[in-house]
């Protein structure tokens, strides 16, 4: 449990320096420029990742429940994880979804994070889960907040809703059959104990 805590510590004290401290962030960029920056981010976000993964794993097999939650929202689980590929996709794809949904990027991160803590209630998987939740919701407060920044203006792709969307269906449907059992090593059709 002791590495996935640090995991996470590692993982969004990094990704929350631009919320709670942008100023040192950018005394930080000048000082080391943007590749020395993004250099070190990179690969200190990315011990915090295989930390917080290899923590959540051993974590998993002693985990102790803090609550069970009712079959029914299993089912609701399932509804709410189909918006979060496309979502997921839209972030990188210009089009209509990236512009309504402004950060679609954390819209996906507050989806799949609920998701799971309504299907999923031992120890390892609330800090995991709710960690993610808690750090989308501070970080969506905190862009709203933020002065604008001179906006790139990425033109947008002529299918990039199309392309976000069947793509992001077609992980979905990935993850629910395959994928999900072979990364993670649940199924998430298996039936509940």
């Amino acid at each position: 449990m002791l590495m996935l805590i640090i995991g996470l510590i590692l993982f969004f004290g990094l990704h929350s320096v631009g919320i709670v401290a942008p100023y040192w962030r950018l005394r930080m960029l000048l000082m080391v420029g943007e590749g020395g920056w993004k250099g070190v981010y990179s690969v200190l976000s990315g011990l915090g990742f295989v930390l917080m993964i290899i923590g959540f794993a051993q974590a998993r097999h002693s985990a102790q429940l803090l609550y069970a939650p009712p079959v029914a929202l299993r089912y609701l689980t399932f509804v709410l994880m189909v918006p979060v590929f496309p979502l997921l996709l839209a972030a990188y794809l210009p089009g209509r979804i990236q512009t309504r949904a402004r950060h679609p990027m954390l819209a996906a991160v507050i989806l799949w994070a609920t998701a799971h803590l309504l299907a999923i209630g031992t120890v390892p998987d609330v800090l995991l889960f709710g960690s993610f939740l808690l750090w989308a919701i501070i970080d969506r407060i905190a862009v709203k907040r933020r002065q604008p920044s001179p906006a790139r203006r990425r033109l947008a792709l002529p299918y990039g809703d199309v392309i976000a969307v069947t793509l992001g269906l077609l992980l979905y449907a990935l993850f629910l059959l395959t994928l999900h059992t072979l990364l993670i090593g649940v199924s998430p059709l298996a039936r509940p104990l």
